[in-house]
């Protein structure tokens, strides 16, 4: 279940990200201003309807975030062009080494170009040899 006081405070960090005002996100979900007052004040529990719009109004929210605050905001959404930030270890060029000793030798001709570790948060690691 949804924490009514934990969703109306990551509401409002959503209002305060774009800096807009709860009337200006209520025009741009399509809703009553009421609706937002309600949910902010901790009247109203959010309905399905009104999180999905949310979802469609600013794509950068995740839902996991916006309903149990587990995640992260702004969500960081990747173009084709698009490379996230990678972070590198010391060790990097060390695991690609170990790797590629561990292929068999029929194998070896071709040489590795990176490795991609996915984790099933939705994050990844790169290491580049």
């Amino acid at each position: 279940m949804v924490n009514v006081e934990e969703f109306a405070k990551r509401l409002k960090i959503i209002i305060d990200y774009y800096e807009i005002s709860a009337s200006l996100l209520a025009e741009k979900m399509g809703i009553q201003r009421s609706s937002i007052s309600h949910i902010l004040s901790g009247r109203n529990k959010p309905s399905l309807e009104f999180v999905l719009k949310i979802l469609k109004t600013f794509p950068e929210v995740e839902l996991y975030w916006l309903l149990n605050g587990v995640g992260e905001f702004p969500k960081q959404t990747i173009t084709k062009n698009q490379h996230p930030p990678l972070s590198f270890t010391d060790d990097s060029k060390q695991t690609t080494k170990l790797i590629a000793e561990n292929i068999p030798d029929n194998k070896k001709e071709d040489e590795i170009d990176r490795i991609v570790i996915f984790y099933k948060n939705g994050t990844f690691k790169s290491y580049f040899s």
